[in-house]
C-alpha cells in the first residue's frame, strides 16, 4: 500500500487497520492493569470493532507479583468472558511475560504463547533483567521471542536495538500509540527511528483504557513512509 509523500495522513482514515490482527492487548477483565470488568472489556472491543480490527490476542501481564495469573486461571477467565462477547472479532488467549527472576521456571509448558511458537516478553522500563541474553536464549529453545514495546525501554540505545534485531535475530513489537507520543516524547522518537530502520517485525495496540487512547488514536497522523512501514507489520501479524 502506498501513500503520497507530500503530506501526513490520518492513520484511521488510511484504512490500514481494517482487517488487522492485534497481537498485544489488556482487555481480559480483572486480571491486570488493563480492563477492570466485563463492561469495560466490551467497550474496548467495540472500539476495536469500529477501527476494523478483526482478531485480537488477549495478553495479560504475567510476572512474579501477579501469582494468580497462572495458565489455568487465565484460561478460565478467558473462556468465561468469551461466552459473553457476541461481536465479530475473533478472540485468542496468550500472555505478556515479564522477564523477571521467576520467568524461566515457567518455560516451556507454563506459558501461553502467541499462536504455536511465539512468546510475548517484556522488561522493566528502567533496567534490563539480570542475564537478559541468557533468558532470551532460554525462550528461543521452544519459542520465537517477541520483545514488546522496546521503544519504551529508557535504558536501550540504538546499538541495543540493532543487537537484538539484527545480530541476535529477535522480533521487536511496536506499540502503535508510541508513534503519537502517547507514552513519552522519548518513546515516540525511538519508535520513529526503529520503524524507519526497519527493525520492527510486529505491531500491537497494547490497549488498556480508552480515556486518552481513543482521541489520540483518532487524531494521529503519520507520514506516508510510516504508513507503508506499518502496513508491513500488520501483514506480519497475520503470520502468528
Amino acid at each position: 500500500m502506498f501513500f503520497s509523500f507530500k503530506k501526513k495522513h490520518s492513520l484511521v482514515q488510511s484504512g490500514i487497520l481494517k482487517g488487522m490482527t492485534d497481537i498485544h492487548s489488556h482487555i481480559l477483565p480483572g486480571v491486570d492493569d488493563g480492563s477492570p470488568d466485563k463492561a469495560t472489556s466490551l467497550e474496548l472491543l467495540q472500539f476495536l470493532e469500529e477501527l476494523g480490527i478483526t482478531s485480537v490476542w488477549f495478553t495479560p501481564h504475567v510476572m512474579s507479583d501477579m501469582k494468580q495469573n497462572t495458565n489455568t486461571y487465565l484460561k478460565e477467565r478467558f473462556e468465561a468472558f468469551r461466552t459473553s462477547y457476541k461481536g465479530p472479532i475473533q478472540l485468542h488467549q496468550a500472555g505478556e511475560y515479564m522477564m523477571d527472576a521467576q520467568f524461566t521456571t515457567k518455560l516451556p509448558a507454563e506459558v501461553l504463547s502467541l499462536g504455536e511458537n511465539h512468546l510475548l516478553v517484556e522488561t522493566s522500563y528502567m533496567l534490563p533483567p539480570v542475564g537478559m541474553k541468557d533468558i532470551l536464549a532460554a525462550v528461543r529453545k521452544n519459542y520465537f521471542p517477541v520483545i514488546a514495546h522496546p521503544e519504551r525501554y529508557t535504558y536501550m540505545t540504538m546499538d541495543n536495538y540493532r543487537n537484538l534485531y539484527r545480530t541476535d535475530g529477535y522480533n521487536l513489537q511496536l506499540n502503535l500509540m508510541s508513534l503519537s507520543g502517547y507514552y513519552s516524547p522519548g518513546a515516540r522518537h525511538a519508535a520513529e527511528a526503529l520503524l524507519a530502520a526497519g527493525m520492527y517485525t510486529y505491531v500491537g495496540t497494547d490497549l488498556h483504557h480508552l480515556e486518552r487512547y481513543a482521541p489520540m488514536l483518532q487524531s494521529m497522523k503519520l507520514t506516508s513512509a510510516q504508513l507503508d512501514a506499518l502496513s508491513v507489520l500488520i501483514a506480519n501479524n497475520e503470520q502468528i
